[in-house]
């Protein structure tokens, strides 16, 4: 797994300092979220390729990778397309001094770094001789879509709700949305609990589990909830709807 692992790292790598030179060029940073999804992608393509041994495991777990991947960036680019750079990098781009340095390490190379870590288990799975599908593959194929739909429909759900002109200003707090605050990020930190399920009867597996404790971390207590939570903060709708439902894992209103 360590060559395996170094060779995604030095791909990555390469990407994101690519990734960085278009940003600076067009002046928008957001692009690195659009990559977000694309990147597993590639790690996942480039370790079952380089592992030169396509077994129904590998092929099953690397194609629900490459699933949620390509439909992540699809949505996150139709979502951002015209509407310029996203208002978080928008205010570091004010706040910070030494603007492109930090970018450079503080979003493209931490982002590509966080990948690396939370796709070990995809980099795993891949690298391991293991053929047979089994009782805990199949555990993780369930986890995993009972994330990747609540993602998506999530997403789904708050797309409408913004296109209608009716609801300009306001906040969603129907569909999944009344039974978490943000069912998106609940469901993406779910499906990579499922991927990790993969690789936890491997040897080395539960050295990965890392990989879904990093997202959940991320998205409920670092780059998810709270940043996003922080731009709806003192409105009296928002602080009404913040008292009913739970911030992450589904529940009903109180």
């Amino acid at each position: 797994m360590f060559e395996a692992f170094l060779n995604s790292a030095l791909l990555i790598a390469v990407c994101m300092v690519l990734l960085f030179v278009v940003a600076v060029v067009i002046k928008n940073n957001s692009i690195v979220d659009i990559f977000w999804g694309l990147g597993f992608v590639i790690i996942a393509i480039f370790s079952i390729s380089f592992s030169g041994d396509f077994t129904a495991k590998k092929i099953l777990a690397s194609s629900l990778v490459l699933i949620w991947g390509m439909r992540l960036s699809a949505h996150i680019f139709f979502r951002n397309i015209g509407k310029g750079e996203d208002f978080r990098y928008k205010a570091w781009r004010e706040q910070w001094k030494n603007f492109y340095v930090r970018s450079f390490f503080q979003v493209f190379m931490l982002q590509g770094i966080m990948m690396l870590i939370i796709a070990s288990p995809i980099i795993l799975v891949n690298s391991s001789a293991s053929d047979e599908i089994g009782f805990l593959d199949i555990i993780a194929v369930l986890v995993f879509a009972c994330g990747f739909i609540f993602e998506t429909v999530g997403d789904a759900q708050l797309t409408r709700y913004r296109t209608d002109p009716a609801n300009k200003g306001k906040i969603i707090t129907t569909g999944l949305w009344q039974y978490t605050r943000h069912p998106n990020y609940f469901g993406e930190a779910l499906l990579w609990w499922g991927i990790w399920l993969f690789a936890a009867s491997e040897i080395n597996g539960l050295l990965t589990i890392i990989s879904p404790l990093v997202i959940t971390l991320l998205l409920r207590y670092v780059s998810g909830v709270p940043l996003l939570e922080k731009k709806y903060q003192g409105r009296a709708d928002w602080e009404e709807y913040k008292k009913l439902v739970p911030p992450f894992i589904p529940g009903f209103r109180r």
